[in-house]
């Protein structure tokens, strides 16, 4: 396999059909190892998460008789308490899942030879990688396990967060069965409570929406939630605006509001890939507490994607109570590792 090394935006963007082709082959069900957006992320650099000056591409793309195979999505930096490492694209905060691409039967090989170029050819100038968020049941975490022993290198690998997923039946009064009596009775007092006190809509963005006054709407209401106060400085707001653009140009974004007698109550931007509904990020409105929009608003979306066939509804990184509520089972996203041994 050849490996070609990516240091410049013209030479990443040229890639982009052959990338696209390869996600598909791929069979990878993750709209975060999608060109639009790790090149989104990287225009931005997560919001500013990673600094300019400290930043550099170093993709390594994998080729068989001129055809892509493989993609370590990677790039070089470093900021405070995080040495400069080989990186994926996307990492850490604003990217829930992240991993190589790679067709079927290409990764070892691919990987073998990357961790070739990095620990003896020294082709990147670091010789430390530093990955984040590939999920628990990835198929890249043994190879790359197997080839550290292999070459001698150091592996560390642990777990970073849960990310809960709902697996959804065929049927909503399965979903509802599957749950505790507790939480079955808590979910439809809150719906009767909501239903009965307010009008009530679920209503989903257009495609033809205007993004950027939706997204402004859903940034304030984002705001409501003191954890999020501080995530969301000027450079984050301004990734968030242009991935929902970028998200709703590829038919992924789906923007979700439950109104309450005619005023958005609660948001959830939300992506839609592969019969799966990804919980990207929350907002709600402080105004209707006692009616628990939010909780309202989660289950009309797992009803929703139950009657639309959907598999799960992803609801990614942490372990927030709520999640459980719902039937949510743990999945997790893992963090590894890898340099030469320790003298």
């Amino acid at each position: 396999m050849e490996l070609i090394l990516i240091e410049n935006i013209e030479a990443w963007d040229a890639l982009e059909p052959a990338w696209i082709q390869l996600v598909e082959r791929s069979g990878t069900a993750n709209p975060f190892l999608e060109f639009w957006y790790l090149r989104t992320w990287w225009e931005h650099l997560g919001g500013g998460e990673w600094p300019v000056t400290e930043s550099c591409l170093a993709i390594a793309a994998g080729y068989d008789d001129g055809v892509l195979k493989a993609i370590a999505p990677f790039f070089i930096s470093q900021k405070e308490d995080h040495p400069t490492a080989l990186r994926f694209i996307g990492q850490i905060e604003v990217t829930d899942y992240l991993d190589f691409v790679a067709e079927e039967g290409a990764l070892e090989e691919f990987l073998s030879a990357l961790f070739d170029l990095i620990f003896e050819q020294d082709r990147f100038g670091v010789k430390k990688v530093s990955l984040a968020n590939l999920r628990n049941g990835s198929p890249s975490l043994p190879v790359l396990a197997r080839i550290a022993e292999e070459k001698g290198l150091s592996y560390e690998a642990q777990i970073l967060q849960p990310a809960p997923v709902i697996s959804l039946p065929r049927d909503w009064e399965d979903y509802l069965q599957s749950l505790s009596k507790k939480q079955r009775h808590e979910m439809r007092r809150k719906e009767r409570n909501a239903e009965q006190n307010f009008d009530t809509r679920l209503v989903f963005a257009p495609k033809d929406a205007d993004i950027e006054q939706e997204m402004r709407e859903f940034l304030e209401l984002m705001r409501n939630e003191v954890n999020k106060q501080q995530f969301l400085s000027e450079g984050t707001e301004n990734f968030l605006i242009d991935l929902a653009h970028k998200a709703n140009q590829r038919g992924k974004l789906l923007l979700c509001h439950l109104y309450l007698n005619g005023e958005k109550a609660a948001a959830y931007f939300t992506f839609l890939s592969d019969r799966k509904l990804l919980v990207y990020n929350t907002g709600w409105n402080p105004r209707f507490l006692k009616a628990s929009p939010g909780w309202v608003l989660l289950g009309k979306l797992v009803r929703w994607a139950i009657e639309n066939g959907l598999d799960e509804v992803d609801l990614m990184r942490g372990d927030e109570d709520y999640k459980y509520r719902f039937g949510a089972q743990d999945r997790h996203v893992v963090g590894v590792v890898i340099g030469p041994q320790k003298a």
